[in-house]
């Protein structure tokens, strides 16, 4: 006999055949994000008011449409004998209240919904979907059963969710096992749904590495990332860069400047002209970026300039994208372009790249470098003030300081394609160093942890890490769960 629940709607579920009122079909789905979907052709990939901000007209076309698809398998047994949480339970009307909530708070996500109400329902689902991203498994019911098992053994990334005082057993159970079998698994145990939609924008993230492009100006691709997380790395010359510069329209780079200029708290040692060139090169930046349909730039700037390859920093620049919600990286360092297009997709906000050092008498590390964010909340958030400064290290070309917030709690992590690792650790920030010494942006936090277990792994990992605003240690364990690396606690 069918469940209660699935006697109260209509409907079938594509995949098993059952009764499923809760089901939606992808073209009144997506019908109904028609409104939110319009005017996105001028949007980054990582959401909508991301847009360049200074000047539409040189933003990257790079869509932003395509959603993720996620299955979402509404898992419980029949109500009409005693179980958790009681004989006669609702499960349709939790599982819709559960549903409409997850829908809202992941608008990026496609959530396909099906029934399971046994183990060969859930191998009908295992057998027959192909076309999703990754799979979120609801126990709002305890089975009793393999359904976590077999859906986890299609090898896509699964998030097993538990409904506490309903699936706990199952939960409990069910996850440990497939965990303990080296699946791509992460589990939610929470009574907020912002924990699952957290875990759900992991499936989203990983999905849109996979359509995503970095272009590398002057350096040779690592292809391994390709290999992991499915983004193409490209290669560019540094010709192609400096023909887009030569071709950058003045009048518009002069315009740029001067907004830069203005926003400024101080303009310390570059003049006018010096930032009219680093305006040139943020849009031959974003030429390239159009060009190339891709969300990321990491340009050798070091060995282009010192060597005479380019004629301008790209620091500026990088600002302004990573600003803006795309990735300009430094010293063509993919390891960290990877981890930034991961990170800002995750998040939101923006990464800081850094050359850090290490306090131990303050239990503090410092993030140094040249470039840094001003936008450290994303593109929607509030700016914090900012200098323009001449590149530290040689005394030339314009780069800015930005005083960054205080008083918050960051992430710094680094994905390391070839190990299948990430490297984290976090801190609350405390000061915007002002020390002529090294790069011009220190941002030094208080670290949270052991400040002498964080000098272990340098040699292992480089001096790059990129930092983050905000507390993202769990997001970063459930996406490396998800994607089958393990995460290195460097503090």
């Amino acid at each position: 006999m069918e469940s209660a629940s699935r006697n109260l709607k209509p409907g079938k579920c594509p995949l098993t055949g059952s009764t499923n009122s809760l089901d939606v079909s992808r073209r009144d789905f997506l019908g109904g994000c028609a409104a939110c979907a319009a005017g996105m052709s001028m949007l980054s990939a990582f959401g909508a008011s991301t847009a360049l901000a200074l000047d539409k007209a040189v933003a990257p076309a790079l869509g932003g449409g395509t959603k993720a698809k996620v299955r979402l398998v509404l898992a419980y047994p029949s109500p009409e004998g005693p179980i958790w949480p009681n004989i006669g339970y609702d499960f349709d009307g939790h599982n819709r209240q559960f549903v409409e909530k997850l829908r809202k708070a992941c608008p990026g996500i496609e959530f396909l919904t099906c029934d399971v109400m046994n183990d060969d329902e859930a191998k009908k689902v295992a057998e027959k979907d192909s076309e999703v991203d990754g799979y979120i498994v609801y126990l709002s019911g305890c089975l009793w059963g393999a359904a976590s098992d077999i859906i986890a053994a299609k090898g896509k990334p699964t998030v097993i969710v538990d409904h506490l005082y309903a699936g706990s057993g199952e939960f409990l159970t069910g996850y440990a096992r497939v965990r303990r079998k080296g699946m791509k698994v992460a589990a939610v145990s929470s009574s907020r749904i912002e924990d699952v939609a957290q875990a759900a924008r992991c499936i989203e993230t990983i999905a849109k590495l996979k359509s995503s492009k970095m272009l590398v100006v002057g350096g040779n691709a690592n292809k391994t990332i390709e290999k992991q997380f499915g983004t193409k790395v490209v290669e560019v010359e540094f010709a192609e860069l400096n023909d887009a510069y030569d071709k950058a329209d003045k009048e518009q780079a002069k315009k740029i400047a001067d907004r830069w200029i203005k926003a400024a708290e101080k303009v310390i040692e570059p003049s006018r002209d010096e930032i009219i060139k680093s305006a040139a090169m943020y849009l031959a930046m974003a030429q390239l970026l159009e060009r190339h349909k891709a969300q990321a730039i990491a340009v050798n700037c070091l060995g282009g300039f010192y060597g005479g390859h380019i004629f301008a920093y790209p620091c500026l620049g990088f600002m302004q994208l990573n600003n803006d919600g795309f990735i300009g990286a430094c010293e063509a360092d993919q390891k960290s372009t990877i981890t930034m297009l991961l990170m800002t997709y995750l998040t939101g906000r923006p990464g800081m790249i850094s050359d850090p050092v290490i306090d131990t008498s303050k239990n503090q590390i410092i993030y140094a470098h040249c470039v840094a964010p001003t936008k450290v909340f994303g593109p929607n958030g509030s700016s914090n003030p900012y200098h323009l400064r001449s590149h530290s290290e040689d005394r030339q070309g314009a780069c800015d300081r930005s005083l960054m917030p205080l008083g918050e709690m960051t992430t710094t992590v680094e994905f390391d394609a070839g190990k299948r690792q990430v490297i984290l650790h976090q801190g609350v920030t405390v000061e915007n160093v002002d020390e002529d010494m090294a790069c011009r942006n220190k941002l030094a936090v208080e670290v949270k942890g052991d400040v002498y277990k964080l000098l272990n792994e340098w040699d292992r990992w480089g001096w790059h890490r990129v930092t983050y605003y905000g507390d993202y240690k769990r997001a970063v364990h459930n996406i490396a769960s998800l994607m089958g690396f393990s995460v290195i606690e460097e503090a």
